[in-house]
């Protein structure tokens, strides 16, 4: 595949050594949440700040505070292992505090509320249900999954039992067709790779806090299975597989592809995959679907990675939508060309892995091409942190394109693994 020449933009790298990700994580990223986000009175983490850097409400969600107690886990790790200059004590106490919030979420059924207040009280979602999303529960078992280690033997033990609780309800729910998966339903007649790859990623993360557990092993491979059977492989990929009527397999839900999503799943496949038994993709797979998703979600003309695609490159067909247009297919016919910071901050991570573990000059190349763009016009010089939300030119969108959060996770949760590559410096105090 021809790598596209280098494109023009209004924006050039500062002089900051772009692989230097620790540093930028410890300067630019962490201060930010430091100094105006974290509950220290009730646990967890403020999430409902504006682009300007304010906050607007002392909500919680549970999606938030749950990858939040995985992220401040996985500082303290590499404060503890001499990879970042931290606090890992802190951190360690961040995570605990935030898992002990998580505990607060639970509905007694195996399932979490979706949003609280401060203290952790449910919310309603309008319908009377607080219960409205399998991705909230998965996020829970990833934040005592991380957080586990940290905890008190009762406090093990009883996040490790609600963990295997929450997971099966939720693979259940899956199975079954019956996920709630606020905030955006799966359509009627078609499967969602987000709920596989979400089982994926809770479960694989799990079994790294408890390695003998037989359950949570089952629903990895499960999970890990699903997705090469249905959903992804040398001729396959799909965002919203239509598997019944009215499911139309040459419909905007079925033609449309997140290359976020893709780039995102293979750093997690390789992740999970480093068990032998649970090893599923050659290198070459690997990097044939990593070109397949910058092939297509490639901006040529203005650079950066496009939220949503049409399977063939080039914006969703839109016209493919037949009567009036569901939730999901509005999301996807508004938003197709805006330039997210989760979209950026997986492909730099997972770019680069793949270019490593399949030794591809060709990735290298595009792993280059990505950090530059997204290193270029990300970065808040001004406040800190990063501006997360960008329109297709990569500037400043004050729009909501998920929950009406300023998210925590997906750079900080980047930088971290990219740092623990071999070829990343260690972050400079």
């Amino acid at each position: 595949m021809t790598i596209c020449p280098p494109i023009p933009s209004r924006r050039q790298p500062e002089p900051m050594a772009q692989r230097e990700w620790g540093t930028h994580l410890v300067q630019q990223i962490l201060p930010w949440w430091e100094s105006r986000a974290i509950d220290d009175e009730s646990g967890g983490v403020f999430t409902c700040f504006d682009n300007r850097g304010t906050l607007v409400s002392d909500e919680k969600y549970t999606w938030s505070q749950g990858r939040w107690a995985w992220l401040a886990a996985e500082l303290a790790r590499d404060a503890e292992a001499g990879r970042l200059p931290i606090d890992g004590d802190v951190w360690r106490d961040r995570a605990v505090a935030t898992a002990r919030f998580l505990e607060r979420t639970l509905t007694g059924d195996g399932r979490t509320a979706y949003r609280t207040d401060r203290a952790g009280h449910h919310l309603s979602a309008g319908t009377g249900d607080v219960a409205t999303s399998i991705f909230a529960d998965l996020f829970c078992v990833l934040g005592w999954a991380g957080a586990m280690p940290y905890g008190t033997g009762d406090e093990q033990r009883r996040w490790r039992e609600e963990s295997v609780r929450v997971l099966e309800t939720a693979e259940a729910a899956v199975t079954d067709r019956t996920a709630r998966t606020d905030p955006y339903p799966v359509p009627a007649g078609y499967l969602s790779i987000a709920e596989p790859m979400n089982l994926l990623h809770a479960s694989a993360e799990l079994l790294r806090s408890c390695p003998e557990d037989e359950q949570v092993r089952a629903v990895r491979d499960r999970a890990l299975d699903t997705l090469h059977d249905q959903f992804i492989g040398p001729d396959l990929w799909w965002e919203f597989r239509p598997v019944e009527p009215p499911a139309d397999p040459e419909s905007l839900l079925a033609r449309h592809r997140t290359p976020g999503h893709l780039l995102e799943l293979l750093w997690m496949l390789h992740r999970a995959e480093a068990d032998q038994a649970a090893r599923r993709l050659d290198p070459d797979t690997y990097a044939e679907l990593t070109r397949r998703a910058l092939a297509v979600g490639w901006d040529e003309e203005l650079g950066g990675i496009l939220r949503y695609v049409d399977i063939d490159g080039g914006p969703p067909r839109a016209d493919l939508v037949v009567g009036d247009a569901g939730q999901y297919e509005r999301l996807v016919t508004d938003t197709w060309d805006t330039k997210l910071w989760w979209v950026h901050a997986e492909a730099m991570y997972g770019v680069e892995l793949m270019a490593q573990v399949c030794a591809d000059a060709d990735l290298a190349a595009w792993s280059d091409r990505v950090a530059d763009w997204t290193m270029a016009t990300f970065p808040d010089r001004d406040q800190g942190e990063w501006l997360q939300i960008r329109d297709r030119r990569g500037d400043p969108l004050d729009k909501v394109v998920a929950l009406p959060v300023k998210d925590p996770f997906h750079i900080a949760r980047a930088l971290i693994l990219l740092n623990r590559l071999p070829a990343c410096p260690t972050a400079e105090g």
